[in-house]
């Protein structure tokens, strides 16, 4: 066969060649998916905050306010521009990752959401590592143990999980274990007495507190934080070990789990050896989405807790009509869910050879 004959027309016989284009197209797909989708949802936040019935001029100079300095303050904020000129500001200032100034603070919403989203971090972060140190496990065992007893309570504790509202548990674990029992803190993220006694470093107090040596003041932020943080670990915690079981109980009826007891294998390693390991991107992938839901669902948790986060902004904005805030907040909590998906996609493309 002549050299000609040998390379077919649009083929090639260095693998990487062909290989490139592919991963171009798809990396070019996967942007502009999350530039689009980042574009509709500044869109749709930006037109329903024009819409509701919510007066900025207002919300700035209070009710009791003159004629003129109503059209003044009106003409400042641009409102008597039209409304795609209003939305082409805002996407540039978007882009240079400027909200506008918060009525509330007056300060601008980026320096606000830098200020408060590390008590929002701090508190995701140590329930969802809660709530996946038990949901995995409790899931695993649940498939493992199918129709048990110990499969019924997980069952039922993921029942109560989805059911039981944040605030009511947040409400009577107060009542319980701080007002009853004393066994934690009080609502804050720390004591009125630690609060100026620490130089804030990274804005995680759990962290400066040990980057102080600080000990003391380190267990009073744990004490504080271990309430709330287990409030949100109930509900991702019955999320993670409802998907794990669906997804063990898929693996565990494959051919391979019986030609490893075949082989002699435990029931054991059978399971965690083998079947976890073919679930572990689909449980990252929950892990993932159920801490972008607790960043962006610990609204009424800090709210009950008073806790200086996220959340107890974006109430105390949307409560003031502070539309900037609620715009701004808004926007990033799609660019958290936007990031956390296109991350679980990379995942699953570099783990999973059946989706490349």
């Amino acid at each position: 066969m002549s050299r000609t004959a040998a390379a077919a027309p649009g083929l090639s016989s260095d693998p990487g060649r062909t290989m490139l284009p592919s991963w171009l197209k798809a990396s070019g797909r996967t942007l502009a998916s999350f530039a689009v989708t980042l574009l509709g949802l500044a869109a749709l936040t930006f037109f329903i905050g024009r819409l509701l019935p919510l007066d900025p001029v207002v919300a700035v100079l209070g009710d009791n306010v003159t004629q003129e300095a109503y059209q003044a303050m009106y003409k400042q904020l641009g409102l008597d521009q039209p409304l795609y000129i209003q939305f082409g500001r805002y996407l540039w200032g978007v882009l240079h990752l400027d909200f506008g100034m918060a009525l509330t603070t007056g300060k601008p919403v980026m320096t606000d959401i830098a200020r408060v989203f590390p008590a929002t971090i701090e508190l995701a972060s140590v329930a969802i590592v809660i709530g996946t140190s038990f949901g995995i496990p409790l899931g695993v065992l649940s498939a493992m143990y199918r129709g048990s007893w110990l499969d019924q309570i997980v069952r039922v504790v993921g029942l109560i999980g989805y059911s039981a509202p944040n605030f009511w548990l947040g409400l009577m674990g107060l009542v319980l274990f701080y007002a009853t029992l004393g066994w934690v803190g009080g609502p804050g993220r720390i004591d009125f007495a630690y609060e100026f006694d620490l130089e804030p470093v990274t804005g995680f107090l759990l962290i400066d507190s040990l980057l102080a040596g600080n000990w003391e003041m380190f267990g009073n932020a744990v004490s504080h934080i271990i309430l709330p943080a287990s409030i949100l670990a109930f509900s991702s915690l019955a999320y993670i070990s409802r998907m794990t079981r669906s997804f063990m109980m898929e693996q565990l009826s494959q051919e391979y789990v019986v030609t490893a007891r075949v082989k002699g294998l435990s029931w054991a390693r059978t399971v965690w050896g083998h079947a976890f390991r073919n679930i572990a991107v689909q449980v990252l992938t929950v892990v993932a989405l159920s801490y972008a839901f607790l960043l962006e669902g610990a609204v009424l948790t800090e709210t009950v807790f008073a806790w200086p986060g996220f959340g107890r902004y974006l109430t105390n904005a949307l409560l003031a009509g502070d539309m900037n805030a609620v715009v701004g907040c808004t926007l990033l909590v799609g660019v958290i869910f936007v990031t956390l998906n296109l991350l679980c996609d990379l995942l699953y493309r570099v783990f999973d050879p059946r989706t490349r």
